[in-house]
């Protein structure tokens, strides 16, 4: 949830270089942040470190002179609290009583407090609450007993227990970075004269494109003239190098004031990509090259993991799956999946979906479900993640870096695939041509139908303007567009910090209809021609009991507008695309309302953009 940056060779001022790193990584949400540089050369003895509390943006040039000087080697971190308060203490690096050490950690040990109490026994006095500071003690301590570093630092990984991907620098040898990674992402950038580290490659395009992903159980050792990765028995693996695809300017904010809303915008592109060289009006079916060994397997049911918007997502997907290729589907969340017993019957799939593909609990259930026979198949967005290296086989969002918190076009990217999964299941399954093309054909006109949907930003913005100082919302739909009102509710509780619950439209009158009155305001969901006479009937018992509404309806519809107090239109499309487009407008209305009401939209209290830990 962290992270970490960092770079060896050819000296350099890390307040330029890593500062400049972490504050490409700040979109993934911290509290605090730090720096720790190597001296000039072995004699000097420490390593110097800066650290602080609060958001990079606000430090000035004066504050960081003590990173300022040229270093051979450095790391810095930014830290989304765990073990302890978000004060300077607490701030990472984290250093060695004689100064010799520092290290930065993402991630959890669990066994911190056994190791704890055991170096505390040793004579070694702790200042932090942080399970990193265990580490770094640890890593001291076993230097003392063994005859070279990487000797006692594979011997201290290998007895840390839980979650971490770390970065040590030793003031001994000042032009070396050491790495390891158990469950938290770490992405080796090579380049002439200068290798860098980062948790997450998106820091790493301005500098190299070529990149080494470390794994689960490996470390590296980071030179100016190279990397050189091991596994925790001190095995060398030899590992190739990959060549980032994403560019430069994908990473940049252009003309937008946030990430959040350029990331709404990019969704018709978005959907462009996804799409792209899929769909295969020949067959009637989508082109998915990463499922081809899946033919040879028997599928009879879907078993979909994930968490947050992504839960959301799969949500849909089951309505997809059992709709069009009639294969039962469950959707847990990943992060009680694996505390239970859960039946995984022969010829189950499990789809693991995560933007980020690191997401700790979905890929923890999704290691379980394999290890109990499970076909795997993953839907992420970041190429070489843990969930696509895990699985071996999936579907890529292609929906571009994202780096607001709040998913956006990574979760109408999720809908297009299991849309795109649905259908080639399907076709397999007995789905006729002609239903096969009607998809084809609604999925053609989408990115052209949500661009329009996009332009009516200034519109939304005028409604929340309405609404700038309600603190409660309700969001309701029926069928597919259910989950759609909880992601609604979700995005307006993570940027605005509003309270909002989502539920299904006929749930209302089973209790939570005592919540509607006249300062209530309801979004209603309602873009399916199906089930329109439904919806209408749920928000005339809304109207009845003065709830302010705000439909999302579509252009021909002539029966929800008669009812609300404010209208929102989407072209109208097949039942089975319209709600995507409906959730482009939940997430306008999210945004403008965080921005009136003075939210920290990019980077909401308390979040994290990839969820690592557990």
């Amino acid at each position: 949830m962290c992270g970490i940056f960092g770079f060896v060779g050819a000296n350099a001022r890390p307040s330029d270089l890593v500062v400049g790193g972490l504050r490409r990584l700040e979109y993934r949400g911290y509290d605090s942040w730090g720096v720790a540089c190597s001296p000039l050369d072995a004699k000097s003895g420490k390593v110097r470190v800066l650290k602080s509390v609060g958001k990079i943006s606000r430090t000035v040039d004066e504050e960081l002179l003590p990173v300022s000087s040229p270093s051979p080697a450095a790391i810095g971190h930014t830290r989304w609290a765990t073990h302890g308060a978000p004060n300077e203490i607490n701030a990472h690096p984290h250093l060695s009583r004689d100064g010799r050490l520092a290290i930065v950690h993402n991630g959890i040990i669990e066994n911190y407090r056994e190791l704890r109490c055991h170096l505390e026994r040793l004579g070694y006095a702790f200042r932090s609450d942080t399970d990193t500071e265990t580490i770094v003690h640890l890593l001291d301590h076993n230097l003392e007993q063994t005859s070279s570093f990487t000797e006692g630092f594979a011997k201290t990984l290998r007895e840390l227990r839980g979650a971490f991907g770390l970065a040590v620098l030793d003031a001994r040898q000042p032009n070396r970075l050491f790495a390891a990674r158990m469950g938290s992402p770490l992405v080796v950038g090579l380049s002439d004269g200068r290798q860098y580290l980062s948790s997450d490659a998106n820091a790493l395009v301005s500098h190299t494109k070529e990149v080494i992903y470390l794994d689960d159980g490996e470390w590296a050792e980071l030179s100016a003239s190279g990397a050189e990765t091991f596994t925790f028995g001190r095995v060398a693996t030899h590992k190739p190098s990959q060549t980032l695809e994403v560019e430069t300017e994908a990473v940049s904010l252009g003309d937008f004031p946030h990430y959040m809303l350029k990331e709404i915008h990019d969704q018709p592109l978005a959907m462009r990509d996804v799409l792209r060289g899929r769909l295969l009006h020949g067959e009637a079916s989508v082109n998915l090259a990463g499922l081809s060994d899946l033919d040879k397997k028997p599928i009879n049911r879907v078993k979909i993991l994930a968490c947050g918007s992504s839960w959301h997502a799969g949500l849909v997907g089951k309505h997809y799956f059992e709709e069009l290729a009639q294969l039962p589907t469950e959707v847990e969340y990943a992060s009680e999946f694996r505390y239970r017993s859960a039946v995984i019957e022969p010829g189950t799939l499990v789809v693991a979906i995560s933007q980020s593909g690191e997401t700790a609990d979905t890929l923890a259930g999704l290691k379980e479900s394999m290890r109990r026979g499970a076909a795997a198949l993953g839907v992420v967005n970041v190429v070489g993640s843990s969930i696509a290296r895990e699985c071996g086989r999936g579907v890529y969002l292609h929906a571009g870096p994202e780096f607001g918190v709040a998913a956006t076009k990574s979760f109408t990217n999720q809908l297009i695939v299991l849309l795109q999964l649905a259908l080639y299941f399907g076709r397999k399954r007995g789905m006729s041509i002609r239903q096969g093309l009607q998809l084809l054909s609604a999925l053609e006109a989408l990115p052209e139908m949500a661009a329009r949907v996009v332009d009516k930003a200034d519109e939304i913005k005028a409604i929340a303007e309405q609404f700038i100082d309600s603190d409660h919302f309700l969001y309701i739909g029926r069928s597919t567009e259910y989950p759609i009102a909880l992601e609604g509710a979700l995005k307006l509780k993570e940027v605005s910090y509003i309270h909002a619950e989502g539920m299904p439209a006929a749930e209302l009158k089973h209790g939570p209809i005592a919540l509607v009155n006249e300062s209530m305001p309801v979004v209603v969901i309602g873009t399916q021609s199906f089930i329109m006479e439904k919806i209408a009937s749920n928000v005339q018992e809304i109207r009845a009991r003065g709830g302010r509404i705000i439909s999302i309806c579509c252009e021909e519809n002539d029966t929800l507008p008669a009812l609300s107090e404010h209208v929102i239109t989407v072209p109208k499309a097949h039942d089975l695309v319209s709600p995507i487009l409906a959730t482009i407008p939940t997430q306008l209305l999210a945004y403008y309302l965080a921005v009136l009401r003075g939210c920290d939209v990019d980077q909401p209290r308390n979040l994290a953009k990839s969820v690592t830990v557990e």
